[in-house]
């Protein structure tokens, strides 16, 4: 009781430290000072003095220095105190990085009258989300259990993995698989039992193709909308010139068209239905997993 009382008394901006000190060292596996000094804008000094009263007045159980890394790790008694140790409050907090500096988040009143749409919350354990996080940082091969729409029985996959990506429904890696001899995208939430780190692989990022090739995805008005519709679905996507150009991966078209709502397959009957088209779709074509 007196450790929870001393809990709900730390100052907030104490707190958001204390938060990213158990958020690297339990999920990246070995937390530095600069973590904080970068983050927060402090010296080395303080950003030193706040961990060591992490650890004294909080957690003297959770972190031990480590000479070899050169920085601090979770030990096997490691006990979250400030924050929501699942895979998903952390996949949460990679998605809203990409706008919002998580320290923000202790500015509640910021937020009170903003509303988010949730999706769907696919359930992906902590422990299937640790090793990946390891191999993807280290460049290490993994043997996992893997279950597909065309396999619904799991079968063990060794792949080697090295990018989370978000795609606004669900979290899937990037991987080279040994099976098809190719990088494929593994979803998370198909993922069973507890992946298994091997060895270096000799297939990492810089060998990806589809990841490292950067395409245009050209979004226009229908058409076959009238001049004034068109108007009006250009400024809704702040288009110049009637067209939106969107930069991103080979890998990543099939998830840009997804997110934008196009099916390449079909078009709808009526333009104010579709309201926007691909136009430079055979461009695209190579990297159409669906279209193929």
């Amino acid at each position: 009781m007196k450790r929870k009382q001393s809990i709900a008394q730390v100052r907030w901006d104490l707190a958001l430290r204390y938060r990213l000190i158990e958020t690297v060292a339990w999920w990246e596996g070995r937390l530095t000072t600069n973590h904080l000094m970068q983050s927060f804008g402090i010296s080395r000094q303080q950003a030193s003095k706040d961990i060591n009263t992490y650890i004294g007045e909080h957690a003297p159980d959770n972190l031990e220095y480590d000479r070899h890394l050169k920085g601090y790790v979770p030990t096997s008694n490691f006990t979250p105190l400030f924050i929501d140790d699942s895979a998903s409050a952390y996949l949460h907090l990679l998605n809203q990085s990409q706008e919002r500096a998580p320290h923000i988040e202790g500015l509640a009143l910021a937020y009170a009258h903003t509303e988010v749409l949730q999706v769907p919350d696919r359930s992906v354990r902590p422990e299937t989300l640790r090793p990946l996080l390891r191999a993807c940082r280290e460049g290490l091969r993994l043997e996992t259990e893997y279950v597909s729409l065309s396999n619904p029985e799991p079968e063990i996959r060794l792949i080697a993995p090295h990018t989370l990506v978000y795609t606004g429904m669900r979290w899937h890696v990037r991987a080279y698989c040994e099976k098809n001899r190719d990088y494929r995208d593994f979803v998370l939430s198909r993922l069973r039992g507890t992946p298994e780190v091997l060895d270096a692989s000799e297939y990492g990022r810089e060998h990806d193709e589809g990841w490292n090739t950067e395409v245009e995805v050209r979004i226009e008005a229908d058409p076959r909308l009238k001049p004034a519709q068109k108007a009006i679905i250009e400024a809704d996507y702040g288009m110049r010139d009637g067209r939106l150009p969107v930069i991103t991966r080979g890998a990543l078209v099939q998830y840009v068209l997804q997110r934008f709502q196009i099916d390449p397959n079909k078009l709808e009957v009526k333009p104010a239905a579709q309201q926007i088209v691909v136009a430079n779709l055979d461009d695209l074509r190579r990297w159409l997993w669906l279209y193929r």
